[in-house]
């Protein structure tokens, strides 16, 4: 049990840097279009979402990414909290 525990916060942390890659590629002129851009958009967009259909964009911001990222660390705190109870 404790084994995925481990498993799952180590993919909440791959996850969170292959989505802040994501969006810092929004930053360079057509990084989107490439290979890995066409990759890491079938892996974050389905997450990025529901928060952008939640959150509308404030001018030229758009703060749904910051808080899709603060989401998925609340979950990987939460989980990090339970499998340190869990574990002693």
């Amino acid at each position: 049990m404790l084994v995925l525990f481990d498993i799952l916060l180590k993919l909440i942390q791959v996850y969170s840097t292959v989505l802040i890659i994501y969006l810092l590629m929004s930053w360079f002129p057509n990084a989107r279009e490439t290979t890995i851009g066409r990759f890491l958009s079938r892996i974050c967009e389905p997450y990025l979402e529901p928060f952008r259909r939640i959150i509308p964009p404030f001018g030229m911001i758009d703060f749904s990414p910051i808080v899709a990222l603060l989401v998925l660390q609340f979950a990987g705190n939460g989980l990090g909290q339970l499998f340190s109870w869990l574990a002693f």
